[in-house]
């Protein structure tokens, strides 16, 4: 992967705009949270200034990445499709001041330089994306003998009968 590092002051000034595509794969800590590292974002990003003249870098990132869902645990798409404003800060007390000025929980306040790397600026927004606890909106009905009939093994007939409970507890109780 090349990284992809600009002026963010300069980019903001001069109104610059860039887009592109990372693959999943080139992106080491969201290919962590993925299911698979196949697949790639799409992502603009476009520098200006906010009402008050503070640089601003809008970010657009969208794509599909495999998640493992927490309840079934079969992968997903989940459909990413996010755009953040970010005002630049020469330094973190600066920051801490332009957030108190705007007092704005949808605009984020982050510390520009002149080596911005873009590249985790994408990565960072796609992490903030996807869910903590990713889910199916409706699991896919996943029973046991489908699952069996999946890797071609029949279910021996021992499996797929069922024990009771109560026959459990004569057995724990030695009244067999």
């Amino acid at each position: 992967m090349q990284a992809i590092v600009i002026d963010a002051f300069s980019f903001c000034q001069l109104n610059e705009h860039r887009e592109g595509s990372v693959l999943i794969a080139d992106l080491p800590r969201l290919s962590e949270e993925s299911a698979t590292q196949q697949g790639a974002l799409a992502w603009s990003l476009i520098g200006g200034k906010d009402q008050l003249g503070h640089p601003q870098l809008t970010l657009a990132v969208r794509g599909e990445i495999q998640l493992m869902c927490q309840r079934c645990l079969t992968p997903f798409a989940f459909e990413l499709d996010s755009e953040s404003v970010l005002i630049l800060a020469k330094d973190e007390a600066k920051a801490d001041e332009i957030e108190v000025l705007l007092d704005n929980d949808e605009v984020d306040v982050v510390v520009g330089s002149k080596t911005f790397n873009v590249i985790d600026l994408i990565e960072d927004e796609a992490l903030l994306e996807i869910p903590q606890s990713p889910k199916h909106a409706v699991c896919p009905d996943v029973s046991l003998d489908s699952t069996v009939s999946a890797i071609n093994v029949e279910p021996s007939a021992e499996a797929s009968k069922k024990v009771s409970p109560f026959a459990v507890l004569k057995k724990i109780n030695g009244r067999t």
